[in-house]
């Protein structure tokens, strides 16, 4: 099937804007874009009139929980379900994240290893879904954070025997805990877990493999030692430092701020349902957050969008939230959609095939009612979503018919 859509605003993921552009998309692929005077549209193609909308790169969601549903106690919750109830729950979250215009995530933690079943079963056709980049279990010290959905390890060696188990059972992403968390009771963001010797062990199992390592770090005291390991993004950042910014930039590790986690969690009341350390510890955070996040778009550091989405009150479907937050902190729209595509995929290791609207490009895209570069908030608008395209098929929107 040919697919033309004709005389849209096209915002490409790398900055570039046509106001009158047309794309041909044959199969799963883009086979021509450009201005419209430019591009010849084949006969017998379904022509869709791109008149009031834009076109972007679907978006990309590099920090994401599809095992977790917003709950206010999501560590009870996950706990508390059978294994078979979570993986109905990630799928619906999965369908969710499609709708609202996310093309691809990045799974950095579930409960066990069904993220890679429903990876299977969404690109099989079964049931609509974004790609899926998972890192099953988080790898976490003895009683650190996250061991709700992480597998505890103490000692280089079962650092090691951990990344080879997580490799074997589908991850395509490592994800480690260098610092306390929020959810976790007992542990402090601000102090460091797992050793530099860890860590190491880890980037280095997985760099055999071909993998990149996400570390969980909000500290300072946990970025620097695994930045120095090697790591390829700090997820969170949220405590930056000027040595650990000096070290981001010399290394090009990307931030994955997570802005939305810590506001949803911090702007809860007193009862809501969400424990009262977690709640203490966000409230603690938020504003110290936001001026991390101002000093690294400053600095110019590799910024990749990321909600940690499945976190209390931080629903999945509701992901673009996050690019407000960045404009509301200061980054221009045209940025916050860069860090949300082809920054994101470049994190993701899978900017030669999506993130940026180009010939030979999967057809990744979504078309939208409105200018987001003037108002951003019509992103989070399901209403003005009119197609959501995955690998050249309509996965949600009113074109899904076509």
């Amino acid at each position: 099937m040919t697919i033309a859509i004709q005389h849209v605003r096209l915002i490409n993921g790398i900055g570039g804007v046509v106001d009158r552009a047309t794309l041909i998309i044959r199969g799963s692929k883009i086979t021509a874009i450009g201005p419209s005077r430019e591009v010849r549209i084949p006969s017998g193609c379904t022509r869709i009139d791109g008149r009031g909308l834009t076109v972007m790169p679907g978006l990309i969601d590099c920090h994401v929980h599809l095992c977790l549903g917003g709950e206010p106690d999501v560590v009870s919750a996950v706990e508390s379900e059978p294994a078979a109830y979570t993986l109905l729950k990630s799928a619906r979250h999965a369908q969710a994240t499609i709708e609202a215009g996310f093309t691809t995530v990045r799974d950095v933690g579930s409960r066990d290893h069904s993220i890679f079943v429903l990876k299977r079963a969404i690109e099989a056709g079964l049931m609509p879904g974004p790609r899926i980049v998972g890192a099953g279990l988080v790898i976490c010290m003895v009683g650190g954070h996250a061991r709700f959905i992480g597998r505890e390890v103490a000692g280089v060696e079962q650092v090691r025997s951990a990344v080879r188990d997580q490799i074997a059972a589908g991850a395509e992403v490592i994800k480690v805990i260098a610092s306390g968390g929020v959810l976790t009771p007992g542990t402090s963001p601000d102090q460091a877990q797992m050793t530099i010797e860890e860590l190491q062990a880890a980037v280095d199992e997985a760099t055999r493999a071909g993998r990149k390592v996400a570390a969980h770090a909000h500290g300072a005291s946990g970025m620097k030692p695994a930045i120095r390991a090697g790591v390829h993004s700090i997820e969170h950042a949220t405590l930056l430092d000027e040595e650990a910014a000096d070290l981001f930039e010399a290394n090009g590790v990307y931030m994955v701020p997570t802005l939305s986690a810590l506001s949803t969690t911090a702007a809860c009341r007193r009862g809501c349902g969400i424990p009262d350390s977690a709640r203490d510890k966000a409230k603690a955070m938020t504003k110290r957050h936001q001026v991390s996040f101002k000093q690294a778009y400053r600095r110019g550091l590799l910024i990749a969008m990321g909600t940690d989405a499945g976190t209390p009150f931080n629903y999945h479907g509701d992901n673009a939230q996050e690019l407000e937050r960045m404009v509301a902190l200061g980054m221009t729209p045209m940025d916050a959609m860069i860090a949300s595509t082809s920054a994101a995929a470049n994190l993701l290791g899978i900017h030669a095939s999506v993130g940026t609207l180009a010939k030979g490009m999967e057809a990744d895209l979504v078309l939208i009612e409105g200018n987001p570069l003037k108002r951003i908030e019509i992103l989070r608008d399901r209403s003005r979503i009119m197609g959501v395209m995955r690998a050249g098929r309509f996965l949600a929107g009113p074109l899904l018919k076509t």
